[in-house]
């Protein structure tokens, strides 16, 4: 038995940021959505976005993606959507850990770090 992927639920008191950064940021595709759920997915990421008030107030995660071409999703994501690059890390850097990394900043502080080893 093997684990094989990992589904991060972010809650957004309004869904539309959370569609900002994924959808229109990241170029994710709306796989199922009703009032309060939308799941999108890219490639082999598959993502849960939740509207909450209350759980949206209580914590904003962070979380990584890993890219095989991190230059391109780069190139796309400041061409189109140069307003969610994160301010600390809006260009791609080369990380004393052995990473590639560049990261985005939503409005409500929502902060997912683009990987590449």
């Amino acid at each position: 038995m093997r684990l094989t992927k990992i589904i991060p639920k972010i809650f957004y008191e309004h869904i539309k940021d959370g569609l900002h950064l994924f959808v229109d940021g990241l170029k994710f595709k709306v796989v199922y959505n009703d009032a309060k759920l939308y799941i999108i997915t890219r490639d082999d990421v598959t993502i849960q976005l939740l509207e909450d008030a209350e759980y949206a107030a209580k914590d904003r995660p962070e979380i990584r993606i890993e890219t095989d071409d991190i230059e391109a999703l780069y190139r796309e994501v400041k061409q189109a959507h140069p307003d969610l690059l994160h301010p600390n890390l809006n260009v791609v850097k080369h990380q004393p850990w052995g990473l590639k990394e560049f990261a985005l900043l939503d409005k409500t502080t929502v902060c997912v770090i683009i990987q590449q080893q």
